[in-house]
């Protein structure tokens, strides 16, 4: 609980310290003494946003700092611990603002963050502002009161844990059938055009090689001609290059014989020789090689009008055209592949369905008796505060039990807080309540209810009367 609380330069606050005791303490004053002066403090102290025109006029820092007793709290002790702070039967929090904008957080004496300071504020106090009239009257909020008075927020966040799951689940599955929706648009086109491809069956560099085989096709004349006329000088006619290259090395043989100083060597002179017959020979063959094939050119013709419409479809070029022909063979597995995961999807997403079931069903028998234990508490408060004759209502709807229920991030069940406020009338939902006063009691009652049963040990009642 909060012990002891120091401000200091903190809006009209020159200084104060203030210590608690425990059981009731109250602070009364006229409007405008700084009553909500000191909610603020506390706020800061729990993570609120700070600003430069709290600090009091003419001073350039504003401090705030609290003793809590924590000695029995030990989830909050193992908190201090597990995020990194010393941890003992109390519990010190300092805040500094400047105008410089170099505020301060400490926890027992560390340095600390105010992402440190939400994780255990929660624990610590409860502020109930005039605002929560207006919490109340919402009856989506209805659920989350029973779920703290009824200690079922465990299995609450379990059931939550599994809706998180299930949604996403449900997510995948939305995005993988709108994807195969509009793949299945496409895969005609794809299946035409990858049909067309692998009837023409191309090849990397084909296209190429067809043309030169047609540039030689479309020229035998002229190539026969020319190897024909190569191969005489070499080897065919009188005269021919062979002949006077076999007369040269006779030659030298019988120069060398008389004067060995001529520098030629006879072995490259025959090597010489015998590369230009091979050549002669090689002109030979390959003249004997050409023939002149319309058919053949008209074929090659044929064949490369099909792969360059292709082209034309598909980049550009008989690569471009290949990379498509991959592509398209992946997106067609791709949309045999979302199929499998669908099918794997829908069996995860009813499992988390039947988990979601199981769940909701042991948070719903938990509220159900919490509702009856509400009653009752809220009806004892609500006595005392005036209202003899009052009665507290939980209008409880559980629908775990049929079968097309949709579940809620909250679970399957619906409820709304009603009261009467005389034996005899109907009761009535809370924000058909007119009279501000019976619903200030409700609040308070409520609130007075939840310190008793919750793990937070301080509650601040920020204007508690009002309305009252």
């Amino acid at each position: 609980m909060l012990h002891e609380l120091s401000i200091t330069n903190f809006a009209i606050i020159d200084e104060l310290h203030v210590s608690f005791a425990e059981g009731l303490n109250i602070i009364s004053g006229e409007t405008g003494a700084g009553k909500s002066i000191l909610i603020g403090a506390v706020s800061l102290l729990l993570g609120d946003r700070a600003t430069a025109e709290m600090i009091r006029t003419k001073m350039d820092t504003a401090t705030v700092e609290a003793l809590f007793n924590i000695q029995n709290n030990k989830p909050l002790q193992e908190k201090l611990v597990t995020i990194g702070f010393t941890a003992g039967a109390e519990l010190v929090i300092r805040r500094v603002i400047s105008r410089t904008g170099k505020n301060r957080v400490q926890i027992n004496g560390q340095m600390a963050t105010l992402a440190n300071l939400a994780q255990i504020s929660e624990s610590l106090i409860n502020i109930c502002g005039q605002h929560e009239h207006q919490v109340i009257l919402y009856a989506e909020n209805h659920i989350d009161i029973l779920d703290e008075f009824g200690g079922c927020l465990a299995e609450r966040r379990a059931y939550e844990d599994i809706y998180s799951r299930h949604q996403q689940i449900c997510g995948r599955i939305d995005k993988l059938e709108d994807l195969r929706h509009h793949r299945e648009e496409k895969t005609d086109l794809i299946e035409f055009q990858l049909t067309e491809i692998n009837n023409l069956n191309p090849h990397a560099g084909e296209d190429v090689a067809l043309a030169e085989e047609k540039k030689v096709l479309s020229n035998v004349q002229k190539l026969a001609d020319w190897s024909d006329r190569a191969y005489s000088l070499l080897y065919a006619e009188n005269g021919c290059i062979n002949a006077q290259l076999k007369e040269v090395l006779a030659r030298i043989d019988d120069i060398q014989k008389i004067d060995p100083g001529l520098r030629l060597s006879h072995s490259d002179m025959e090597n010489s020789y015998a590369v230009l017959q091979e050549a002669a020979l090689v002109l030979r063959d390959y003249r004997g090689k050409l023939v002149f094939d319309p058919e053949r050119i008209a074929a090659i013709d044929d064949r490369l009008d099909a792969i360059n419409r292709l082209k034309r479809k598909h980049g550009g070029t008989l690569d471009a055209v290949l990379v498509r022909k991959q592509e398209m063979e992946e997106e067609l597995q791709q949309v045999s592949g979302v199929e499998e995961e669908l099918s794997r999807l829908r069996q995860e997403k009813d499992a988390a369905a039947s988990d979601l079931r199981e769940k909701a069903m042991v948070l719903s028998k938990l509220r159900t008796q919490a509702a009856a234990q509400l009653k009752v508490a809220v009806d004892a408060e609500i006595h005392d505060l005036n209202m003899p004759h009052a009665g507290f209502f939980v209008h409880f709807l559980s629908r775990c039990a049929e079968e097309d229920i949709s579940y809620g991030p909250k679970g399957g069940d619906v409820l709304e807080f009603y009261l009467t406020a005389n034996a005899g009338e109907e009761p009535k939902a809370l924000n058909k309540i007119a009279s501000g006063g019976e619903l200030s009691r409700i609040v308070l009652a409520l609130k007075n209810v939840l310190s008793k049963t919750g793990s937070v040990a301080t509650v601040v009642f920020d204007e508690v009367d009002s309305g009252i």
